[in-house]
């Protein structure tokens, strides 16, 4: 998974989704739910990394951006294609099999 900043996100995530779709996940390293979902988030990119671009961005480097797209709360997890953000799934309860969903419907 691609590390984007404020530097990279609009070519890494903006700009890559008018070729193929982009995942970004928006976490903090002290967010425990988004530190127990990494592993699994990372074994989807694994799985789905030929047809969709997996990111993800550490929203305390990045406070504005992660406001900027919406994200008020963690774990976050953004769908982008054509340039605009398409979905978006968050919640302490989000689990790996309805992201897994979520990426099927962007494939």
């Amino acid at each position: 998974m691609l590390e984007v900043n404020k530097e990279n996100f609009e070519a890494e995530v903006l700009e890559a989704s008018k070729s193929q779709p982009v995942m970004v996940d928006y976490y903090s390293p002290k967010c425990e739910p988004c530190q127990e979902l990494m592993p699994e988030v990372e074994a989807l990119a694994e799985k789905y990394g030929e047809k969709m671009k997996f990111c993800k961005l550490d929203i305390t480097k990045n406070r504005r951006l992660a406001i900027s797209q919406r994200v008020m709360g963690l774990p976050t997890m953004c769908f982008y294609k054509d340039g605009e953000k398409v979905a978006q799934l968050s919640g302490e309860d989000l689990t790996a099999a309805e992201i897994e969903e979520e990426i099927k419907k962007h494939i």
